[in-house]
């Protein structure tokens, strides 16, 4: 079965779940927050044994999320 997708708020998205953003989909290992000082932003953090990557968004920006 095809996983299903639907649009969420940046503030609704939690350690743990799986997200497509800004063209990448990962698993968001941590998301800090406020970001570079930012209240308006939010960092999601990916953390695997194979990658490490930071996506910063805006909290008024949508992300795609699967499986919750």
């Amino acid at each position: 079965m095809a996983d299903t997708w639907r649009s969420i708020g940046v503030d609704d998205v939690r350690p743990g779940d799986r997200i497509r953003h800004r063209e990448q989909e990962f698993t968001v290992a941590r998301v800090d927050s406020p970001f570079l000082g930012m209240d308006q932003m939010v960092c999601f953090i990916e953390d695997t044994p194979t990658r490490w990557a930071a996506y910063p968004a805006a909290r008024t920006q949508e992300v795609e999320i699967t499986g919750r």
